[in-house]
């Protein structure tokens, strides 16, 4: 447009918006999946030791040995249980950073179609003008030879 979009300035902080809703969402998701790998770990490790000690009970074992597995056990199902929170709260902070995000894409979504709007209404305007000018310049020479031939 010949004076610019007239909103570019709430376009442009619509997409620093946007930007800052995508960057807290890119943040949760990452969070979420560190706390789902490291949530994998810790269950991969708690069936790992399980299968060992019990593979290595087979052949007896000291009751002291016994208490310090299940006390081990105990402890992982606690961090388990724990991390399992932390997944539970990352999700949560996802599922409540996609509606904003949503929300600021439509708002910058909006604004761009409003600017595209009045792009094309600009561009329609300039060839009504172009076509105005070239009519009144074909209708100028129109006159002028109609002079010309008038006065020969």
């Amino acid at each position: 447009m010949a004076h610019g979009f007239p909103l570019q300035l709430l376009l442009d902080r619509a997409q620093e918006d946007l930007d800052t809703a995508t960057k807290q969402l890119g943040t949760a998701q990452r969070d979420r999946t560190a706390a789902a790998e490291q949530l994998d770990a810790l269950l991969r490790y708690r069936d790992e030791y399980h299968a060992r000690f019990s593979q290595s009970a087979q052949h007896g074992m000291p009751a002291g040995n016994w208490r310090n597995f299940q006390a081990f056990i105990d402890t992982l199902d606690a961090a388990i249980a724990q991390q399992r929170n932390v997944l539970a709260a990352a999700e949560l902070r996802i599922d409540e950073a996609r509606p904003n995000w949503q929300q600021k894409k439509r708002t910058v979504g909006s604004y761009e179609t409003l600017q595209a709007r009045g792009v094309a209404q600009e561009t329609q305007r300039a060839a009504k003008r172009e076509q105005r000018d070239a009519d009144e310049h074909a209708a100028k020479i129109l006159r002028m030879r109609a002079d010309a031939a008038r006065s020969a």
